[in-house]
């Protein structure tokens, strides 16, 4: 089975970040893909020192299960205009991917979701997140989810809006069908 690794939201429990980062999981679950979460406090790491050695748990934790990745979702909520320094200083970790023989996110489908109240701080922020994409060398899946929020938006980890979920959801499937068309011998 291929392993879809999903990383984002806030340093707030509950957040609707996280919330959709969930559900886009729970469907790369239901197509097939085994699936690790890190969220919010998972990712509260030191900013990233290349000329420090040592790690957090955390950030050895993380480093593991991208480089066992076959697909990565990424969720940012959009602050000012870009990605979140909790989720950027996470994604900023795979520097220690360079020597590796997978280098960073290579041919890795990454699914994008920024979340943001409004439609403008959601669209820049996904924007931010394939140019990251495509630095760390994955293919950015076709569809990303830019949702502008609301206060009655998520309730409990459940998303409100039908066409909201149903973005999610695309965002999950298609990382997951993508990491399993790739793990097909050729």
């Amino acid at each position: 089975m291929t392993l879809v690794v999903g990383l984002g939201g806030t340093l707030r429990a509950g957040s609707t970040c996280e919330a959709a980062l969930r559900i886009a999981l729970d469907e790369a679950e239901r197509a097939g893909a085994n699936i690790q979460c890190f969220a919010g406090p998972q990712l509260q790491m030191p900013m990233y020192d290349p000329a420090a050695p040592d790690r957090t748990l955390e950030a050895r934790n993380l480093l593991a299960a991208l480089r066992a990745a076959d697909g990565v979702i990424v969720a940012s909520p959009g602050y000012h205009g870009g990605i979140s320094g909790l989720v950027k200083n996470a994604l900023d970790y795979t520097e220690d991917m360079a020597g590796d023989a997978r280098k960073y996110f290579d041919d890795l489908p990454v699914g994008c979701i920024a979340t943001g109240f409004g439609a403008q701080a959601a669209m820049t922020t996904i924007d931010a997140l394939r140019a990251v994409t495509h630095a760390l060398r994955g293919w950015p899946t076709p569809f990303a989810a830019a949702i502008s929020v609301n206060a009655s938006l998520f309730a409990e980890g459940r998303c409100a809006d039908t066409g909201v979920e149903s973005q999610l959801r695309t965002v999950g499937r298609q990382v997951a069908l993508a990491a399993a068309r790739a793990a097909l011998p050729a």
